[in-house]
């Protein structure tokens, strides 16, 4: 590209990115006088200005020019935030860091960071946006779930670089690696974090939609939770099948992505079985979605997952399911790690994923065998679920869950014989 050309495009985009930011303020500014320190024109001109000074700088090889700059900016915001606050009372300073950043990300833009600039402009937009939303995600956490999040994040942080990265002992215990256990622990509360935050931070809107987020955290929970419920609201079985239906097909998705992040080889064989498996009991749900609508809250009491006790009892699982798995499968061939994967599938899948994940990523065992391995956790898992509400559970629910029951018992145990 021609150098004056390509030089027009970093001042440009250093300039559009400017003005998107400006924009947002602009639009978020709900006054009528619309009086706000940096809106789209003055906006564009920092981060314009910030591309100038970096090309002063690089002229005269001299980082005075851009520093001085940064040093003007800054005084010029503080002002500005100073007078905002005397006039009206305004404290925050949103308006004044969009500035700075603006200024930044010319400078990216003259030193032809574009992807960069762009994607930290768009980013710096999203957030400024987001200020309804994150406002309602920050009052949905309580001081008890903060602190959750916390001790085990400085728990993670300190521990684990620590922990020693080696097996402890000859095969078959060679799998007791402190390392790695202690980060599939950390990798899967983070998981299931996430799930409880987005679970909080939509609410309870409606039954259906309950039950599909709750399963972000745990499908046995929403599974207990409206089992209970149907013994006191018959009336609702159907709506409350499902969202237990959609919880056990979220379980499927959930699947899908641990495998997917640690062992990407075992995904392209296991995506299409577990992707059928759980399109059918998506569809089972439609079904009966259409018989009857209803809008009532779900009210599911969902529990922070993210605490250190529940670490530790997943670290204990975890270990517990991957030595089970590796010695059954060194002194009873892949038949032992099939027979763990069903036993241990009735009390938690999650585990059983990532030890095949893992042992199959290692070179410890056959892709084929981890596959149907994973398929085998669901049955099992689904058998203890459907005992839930089998047993548990009113004579409507019964009749309502049956059908769906069966045919993904029966798909995915199809998927193990044929794929």
């Amino acid at each position: 590209m021609n150098p004056a050309l390509d030089l027009l495009v970093r001042f440009a985009t250093a300039m559009a990115i400017g003005f998107l930011i400006g924009l947002q303020r602009e639009i978020a500014q709900v006054s009528k006088d619309r009086n706000i320190t940096a809106g789209e024109r003055t906006t564009s001109l920092m981060s314009f200005g910030g591309a100038i000074a970096a090309m002063l700088a690089d002229i005269y090889d001299s980082p005075a020019v851009l520093i001085t700059f940064m040093v003007l900016i800054a005084v010029f915001a503080a002002i500005a935030h100073y007078v905002e606050a005397w006039k009206r009372g305004r404290i925050g300073i949103t308006s004044e860091a969009s500035m700075l950043i603006a200024m930044m990300i010319g400078v990216l833009c003259y030193h032809n960071q574009l992807g960069l600039a762009v994607a930290l402009g768009i980013a710096t937009t999203v957030i400024l946006s987001l200020k309804v939303q994150t406002d309602r995600f920050v009052r949905a956490l309580s001081r008890k779930e903060l602190y959750a999040a916390l001790q085990l994040a400085v728990i993670s942080a300190i521990v684990l670089p620590v922990l020693p990265n080696e097996s402890l002992a000859a095969p078959p215990w060679d799998v007791l690696n402190p390392f790695n256990i202690w980060l599939m622990v950390v990798f899967i509360s983070g998981i299931d974090f996430l799930g409880y935050i987005f679970a909080r931070f939509i609410g309870q809107q409606g039954i259906e939609l309950s039950g599909l987020v709750g399963g972000l955290v745990s499908s046995t929970a929403v599974t207990l939770g409206f089992t209970e419920r149907s013994k006191q609201e018959p009336e609702l079985s159907t709506p409350f099948g499902v969202a237990i239906i959609l919880s056990w097909t979220v379980m499927y998705a959930r699947m899908l992505v641990l495998v997917w992040i640690i062992n990407q080889q075992l995904f392209k064989m296991a995506w299409l079985p577990l992707l059928i498996s759980g399109v059918v009991g998506l569809a089972y749900a439609r079904f009966l979605a259409f018989q009857q609508r209803n809008d009532e809250a779900g009210n599911l009491k969902l529990k922070n997952p993210l605490d250190l006790t529940s670490a530790i009892r997943f670290g204990l699982l975890f270990t517990v399911v991957l030595l089970i798995s590796r010695v059954a499968q060194f002194y009873f061939g892949d038949v032992g790690v099939l027979l763990s994967a069903l036993l241990t599938g009735l009390a938690d899948v999650n585990a059983i994923t990532l030890t095949v994940a893992d042992l199959s990523r290692t070179g410890s065992l056959n892709m084929d065998i981890a596959a149907q391995a994973l398929l085998l956790a669901i049955v099992s898992n689904m058998i203890t679920k459907g005992g839930i509400v089998m047993f548990s559970g009113s004579k409507d629910l019964r009749k309502v869950i049956l059908p769906g029951l069966i045919l993904m018992l029966v798909t995915a145990i199809l998927m193990v014989l044929f794929f």
